[in-house]
């Protein structure tokens, strides 16, 4: 596929994370990171994503506020990415100046996908998302993936999620409606409440 070349300054740093929906079953993949980009590719002027890969962010370590270049592909499959593009490559830093602003959101160097594992996740209104979380690093904007019927996987459905992995306490935090998980035979399962409680029940208010 064609490289495409981008330029510009990171917005936000965010895990790259898919998820597997059956019913009252889900399943993670953590596959590396987004990062929201707002300059240049291929000559046009404009908000983008980029997707990498684990071992590239631990290498560039890349958070907001720093300027980078390189070269990309468009992705292959929109509905398994939130990026845009992928298959990133000659990447540089052009300005490490990182952003210095006192949290919430957390604008800063994203953790380490094994710390979001560890943590668990809350769904977080997609509002709240496109608002004020829509940057910040405990925030994640999953591409999901919901098997209708397990006994035969070409009936799925495709969306999106918005959850966070930050602390209870956030004051932007919103949970927002239960979601809906249909099933075979018109079957709908609720993530109620409950979900989210035993998720994150490891963490104290303030973590």
């Amino acid at each position: 596929m064609a490289k495409k070349k981008f330029k510009g300054k990171i917005s936000g740093v965010q895990p790259r994370i898919r998820l597997l929906r059956s019913f009252d079953q889900s399943s993670h993949s953590y596959l590396g990171y987004n990062i929201f980009l707002e300059g240049t590719i291929e000559g046009d002027h404009r908000k983008f994503i980029i997707a990498i890969g684990k071992s590239t962010q631990a290498k560039f370590k890349f958070q907001p506020g720093q300027h980078i270049q390189g070269v990309c592909t468009s992705v292959i499959n929109p509905l398994n990415e939130i990026a845009e593009y992928f298959k990133v490559s000659q990447l540089s830093i052009i300005d490490s100046t990182a952003l210095k602003i006192e949290p919430p959101p957390y604008l800063e160097l994203p953790k380490d996908l094994e710390i979001y594992r560890e943590r668990g996740h809350r769904r977080l209104a997609a509002k709240s998302y496109d608002t004020t979380c829509q940057y910040c690093h405990w925030a994640c904007k999953m591409p999901t993936v919901i098997l209708i019927d397990q006994w035969d996987q070409s009936k799925k459905k495709y969306r999106v999620e918005t959850f966070c992995y930050g602390p209870k306490s956030c004051r932007y935090y919103v949970a927002g409606p239960v979601r809906k998980v249909p099933g075979r035979r018109g079957m709908v399962w609720e993530e109620e409440d409950w979900v989210d409680e035993e998720n994150t029940s490891h963490r104290g208010p303030d973590e």
